[in-house]
C-alpha cells in the first residue's frame, strides 16, 4: 500500500495537501458551531437542524450543476478554485454573527463553496488514476482530509485553553484559507476531450447507467438517516462534555479517520465495493446506537467517537470509487453532481426530522431512527444493486 501511495500522482498528492490545510480550518471552528449557537446564540437543535438543513441543501444542487458544467467543458481547475476560495473567506465570518440567521448566512456561503468544488474535484482524481487505484486514490485525500480535522480542532483547544473567546478562534480561520487559495492555483488540469460548447447541459438522471441510479437510491436511504455530525457533537454536549473535551472528542474521530481511510477505502480495489459499504453501514447503524444509548460522557463516549471514525474511514472513499466504476468517463462530472446531490441534498430532511425527533421524542429516538435507516440503504444496496467488480467474484 505504501508503494501505491507513493505512485499516486502529483495531482492527487496536491489536491490531498489542499484538503488538509482546508479542513483544518473548517474543523477548527465547526465543533464550536453548536457550542457557540447555544450558549452565545441563544437557538436549539431545530434552528441547528435548520441551519445544516439548508446549507447543505443549496450546496447539493450547486455540485450537481457544477458537474455537468465541467463535463461539458472538460474543465474543472477553476471551480476547484472559485470552490475553495468562496468556502475559505466564508467562514471567519461566523464570528461576526449575532443571530442564528446570521450564521445561517455564514453557513451558506461557506456550503456554496463546497457545492462549486466538491464534483469537479471528485472528477479531478478520479481522472488522474486508474481504475484499480481508485480506491486507495479517494481514501488518501479523505486521509489527508482527516488529518486536518485532526489538526483543526486541536489548534482550537489550544486557542480556547489560552484564554481566546469563540469568536477570535472563528476569526483566525482566515489564515489557512489564504494557504489553500495559493495551493489551488497550483493544480494541474488534466488531460480529457471537451464536449462541443453547442450540445446541450446533459445533467439529466436518467441518460446515466441503471446500476448507477440504483445506487443512489441504496445512498437516499442510508443518507436519510446520516444527519448533520453536528448532533454528535451537541449530543456529547448534553451528556455533559465541556467545549474542550468535545473539541478533543471530535479531533479523536477524525485521527481514527485520517489513520484508517487509505487502508479501508483500498480494501474496495480488491473486495469490493458493496462488500465494504455493506460493512460499513452496518456498523454506522451500530455506531448510533451505541451513541443515542449512553448516558453520560465517560469513556465510552470517546470510544464511540472512535468507533465513528472507523466507519467514516470506510464509507468516504469506498462511496466515491464506486461512482466511477458505474459510469463512463465522459460524464464523471456529472455523476459525482448526482452523487453529491443525493448525499448533500437530503441533509435537508435528515437533519430537520432529527431534530425535531430529539426534542418531540428523545435523544435515543433520533440516532435509532438514523441507525434503521442505515439498515434499509443496506437492504437494498444487496438486493438491488447487486455486485459490481469484484463483488461478483
Amino acid at each position: 500500500m505504501i508503494r501505491g501511495i507513493r505512485s499516486l500522482p502529483r495531482t492527487v498528492w496536491l489536491v490531498s495537501l489542499i484538503s488538509l490545510v482546508n479542513d483544518a480550518a473548517s474543523d477548527m471552528i465547526y465543533p464550536l458551531v453548536p457550542l457557540y449557537l447555544a450558549s452565545v446564540l441563544m437557538a436549539g437543535p431545530k434552528a441547528l437542524g435548520l441551519i445544516e438543513g439548508i446549507a447543505e441543501a443549496v450546496s447539493s444542487v450547486l455540485k450537481l450543476f457544477a458537474g455537468a458544467l465541467a463535463d461539458r467543458s472538460g474543465k474543472v481547475r477553476a471551480w476547484v478554485i472559485a470552490g475553495y476560495g468562496i468556502a475559505g473567506f466564508a467562514r471567519p465570518l461566523i464570528g461576526l454573527a449575532t443571530s442564528w440567521p446570521g450564521l445561517l448566512a455564514c453557513r451558506f456561503a461557506d456550503r456554496v463553496g463546497k457545492g462549486l468544488r466538491s464534483a469537479p474535484r471528485d472528477a479531478l482524481i478520479s481522472l488522474s488514476v486508474e481504475p484499480g487505484q481508485r480506491g486507495l486514490a479517494f481514501g488518501f485525500h479523505r486521509a489527508m482530509d482527516n488529518v486536518g480535522a485532526v489538526v483543526g480542532p486541536l489548534a482550537a483547544a489550544a486557542l480556547l485553553a489560552a484564554g481566546l473567546g469563540l469568536r477570535n478562534v472563528f476569526l483566525l480561520a482566515a489564515v489557512p484559507a489564504v494557504v489553500v487559495l495559493v495551493l489551488a492555483f497550483a493544480v494541474p488540469e488534466p488531460e480529457r476531450p471537451a464536449a462541443s460548447s453547442k450540445e446541450p447541459l446533459r445533467w439529466k438522471l436518467a441518460d446515466l447507467p441503471a446500476p448507477f441510479r440504483r445506487y443512489l437510491v441504496a445512498l437516499a436511504l442510508f443518507t436519510l438517516g446520516n444527519s448533520s455530525n453536528m448532533f454528535l457533537l451537541l449530543r456529547a454536549n448534553e451528556l455533559g462534555a465541556s467545549a474542550t473535551r468535545t473539541t478533543l472528542m471530535w479531533a479523536l474521530y477524525s485521527l481514527v479517520a485520517a489513520l484508517l481511510s487509505t487502508p479501508l477505502s483500498a480494501l474496495s480495489d480488491s473486495w469490493g465495493r458493496a462488500r465494504v459499504l455493506t460493512v460499513a453501514w452496518l456498523a454506522y447503524a451500530v455506531t448510533y446506537l451505541a451513541i443515542g444509548l449512553l448516558p453520560v460522557a465517560d469513556w465510552a463516549l470517546w470510544l464511540a467517537f472512535a468507533g465513528y471514525g472507523a466507519v467514516t474511514a470506510a464509507l468516504e472513499g469506498t462511496e466515491k470509487a464506486l461512482v466511477a466504476d458505474l459510469v463512463p468517463r465522459a460524464r464523471i462530472g456529472s455523476a459525482y453532481g448526482w452523487y453529491n446531490l443525493v448525499a448533500g441534498l437530503l441533509l435537508l430532511p435528515a437533519s430537520l426530522l432529527f431534530g425535531e425527533i430529539w426534542s418531540s421524542v428523545s435523544p435515543f429516538a433520533a440516532f435509532a431512527f438514523g441507525a434503521g435507516c442505515a439498515f434499509a440503504g443496506v437492504v437494498v444496496l444487496r438486493t438491488w444493486v447487486g455486485p459490481t467488480g469484484r463483488d461478483a467474484n
